[in-house]
């Protein structure tokens, strides 16, 4: 690397100007947030799990003074209600809520940000408006397709990280062995919320230890309510597939959207979401623009993931503003 080459930071940490919940139907209240400048650029940032929540450090992505930054906690973690909640929670609903909260901002089209799960979401998205979608920036990309998921909780990653591995099957009995997703949707559907926090934990456990090359400084710090609606929501979504009509469906209906221009950022040695998944989007996506980062694994957090980031946000704000 040029040693003249400075890699971007993320933006210095700041606060909503406007934060609340609102109520989306069947029980639920979905928190959002808007910081930066009110008549800026705007961008909703999704994040990943399912069920992992917004965290501050996903505010800092975009410049505020150029940018109208929009979060939101999808249905049944963060800071939305009721928490852990299965009711009323695919991904069709939502896609049905960012577009309430679209409305509900008064805007007619934004930037669509996503990584990891929030990517998928992010396409689910587009698929779906993407008349409303001026552009997209992603990062780690995953379809929440069989290979995908087989990769990581059958055979795959367990060849690189038996030890991981061996923390997250050893609370299960042979039999639950065979199906992994099955066996911890089936325990995260326990109602009582102390007795499943072990389950919680090991299965948050297990995507924590392979997530990052060198540790992520931005993640959240874990805690078991965390853990529990990252392991509730994960499961249920993973045990259904994502809620997708049929397998591979996202790549399938790339014609949909692959008219809008797109970034996407990828580690070379992400584990998580192999870079086979964006490779394949990327060559079906004729304006997606494809950054594979050699030394980065699937955290936001690490330096070279925030470098290309950071470095797309600001570069659609000059074509953008």
């Amino acid at each position: 690397m040029d040693a003249s080459f400075t890699r971007r930071l993320l933006y210095p940490p700041l606060q909503p100007y406007r934060s609340g919940r609102f109520a989306v139907g069947d029980g639920h209240e979905i928190y959002v947030e808007e910081c930066g400048r009110p008549d800026g650029l705007p961008v909703i940032a999704l994040h990943g799990g399912p069920g992992g929540g917004s965290s501050p450090a996903l505010r800092r992505f975009f410049d505020p003074d150029r940018y109208r930054i929009i979060l939101f906690d999808q249905r049944g973690c963060g800071r939305s209600t009721p928490h852990g909640s299965l009711k009323a929670n695919t991904t069709q609903h939502l896609v049905e809520d960012i577009e309430r909260i679209r409305e509900l901002c008064r805007i007619d089209r934004w930037i669509v940000f996503g990584g990891s799960w929030g990517a998928t979401l992010a396409l689910a998205y587009g698929r779906e408006h993407a008349e409303r979608c001026m552009a997209f920036v992603l990062r780690g990309i995953f379809l929440c397709s069989q290979m995908e998921l087989d990769w990581f909780y059958r055979q795959g990653a367990n060849m690189l990280f038996p030890d991981a591995w061996d923390r997250l099957v050893s609370p299960l009995t042979s039999g639950e062995r065979s199906d992994i997703v099955r066996a911890y949707y089936e325990r995260m559907t326990e109602p009582d919320v102390v007795r499943r926090r072990p389950d919680a934990l090991a299965w948050a456990r297990w995507e924590s230890a392979l997530i990052s090359l060198a540790g992520d400084p931005t993640a959240p710090l874990a805690d078991p309510m965390r853990a529990d609606g990252l392991a509730r929501l994960e499961t249920h979504y993973f045990q259904h597939k994502g809620f997708f009509r049929k397998d591979g469906e996202l790549l399938a209906d790339v014609d949909r959207y692959n008219r809008i221009p797109a970034v996407i950022v990828q580690g070379r040695y992400d584990v998580v979401t192999p870079p086979k998944t964006a490779w394949s989007l990327a060559r079906a996506w004729p304006k997606a623009r494809l950054q594979l980062i050699g030394d980065a694994g699937h955290a936001a957090g690490e330096p070279g993931v925030v470098d290309a980031l950071v470095r797309a946000t600001d570069s659609l704000a000059d074509q953008l503003v």
